[in-house]
């Protein structure tokens, strides 16, 4: 074998030494496995803050919804409130003028008739079912003005003014009216409440007067866990789509909305009417 072969030889078990080092492979390798996992970790926090910044967003977008919500609830109420406070001021103005101004021109006519008859007999009994006419129409607008009038009610329970009311449209007409309350004490009930309810009563027993032809009317109260009053009458019922306006059912609802009650009325022509009112369970 020449010099020449001898040296190729060496030159290729060289490299055949550094293609088959132990390790070599194995560092190649460690290399990349690095890589591949820093560049996981990487990605993993990239997802991570684009998690962490959807979700605030999320947040703020609903806090701000609810705090936009709760303002509008809040408004709603506020105007809800100064829409009633502006009706009873209303109501208490006429129910003023009905007892200052109506009130007393019946009183100074009945006076003079009274004159009239002691003058003369011969008015006497010609007068005398016009003062007794006089007297009742009196004492009409004197009942009218205190039913308008919502101070008396502030100062009283709204139960107890319920059932002097029925108690007072029962001794003036011809209609029998049952009240029964379940519970002998009441809870307590904000302004606005006591006030709604007590028009919302005052709303159903006029239009069992005026246009149901009843004998009879249950009036039903309950006060816990949840207010409830239902009305029900013996009389001749109607179409609540025909007659939904001119009973004022509309107005009814808005005000027990007003105060986040309900408002459900069944009627069937011939077969009575029954109404509830009943506060809203959250």
């Amino acid at each position: 074998m020449g010099l020449r072969d001898l040296f190729c030889e060496h030159i290729l078990l060289q490299s055949c030494q550094y293609l088959y080092l132990p390790g070599k492979k194995e560092i190649m390798f460690d290399k990349t496995a690095y890589g591949i996992v820093i560049a996981i970790i990487f990605i993993t926090l990239v997802v991570l803050f684009c998690a962490v910044l959807v979700k605030l967003y999320i947040h703020k977008i609903k806090t701000y919804t609810q705090v936009i919500y709760q303002k509008d609830v809040d408004f709603q109420k506020a105007l809800n409130e100064t829409i009633v406070e502006t009706q009873e001021q209303v109501l208490n103005n006429i129910s003023q003028e009905l007892h200052d101004d109506a009130g007393q021109q019946l009183s100074a006519i009945n006076f003079r008739l009274e004159n009239l008859k002691l003058d003369s007999n011969d008015f006497r009994h010609a007068l005398e079912p016009v003062s007794e006419a006089v007297n009742e129409l009196s004492r009409s607008v004197r009942n009218i003005s205190h039913s308008l009038n919502n101070q008396l009610l502030l100062r009283q329970d709204i139960i107890k003014a319920i059932e002097n009311e029925t108690q007072r449209i029962s001794q003036g007409s011809s209609l029998t009216i049952q009240f029964s309350c379940r519970e002998k004490s009441s809870r307590e009930f904000s302004t606005n409440e006591k006030i709604v309810i007590y028009r919302i009563f005052q709303e159903a027993m006029s239009n069992i007067l005026k246009h149901s032809k009843a004998t009879f009317v249950d009036v039903r109260i309950k006060t816990q866990p949840f207010f409830e009053m239902t009305i029900i009458d013996d009389g001749r019922g109607f179409e609540r789509v025909l007659e939904r306006q001119s009973l004022g059912i509309s107005g009814m609802e808005h005000r027990a909305a007003m105060i986040n009650y309900r408002l459900q009325i069944n009627s069937i022509p011939g077969n009575g009417t029954t109404l509830t009112l009943a506060e809203q369970r959250d």
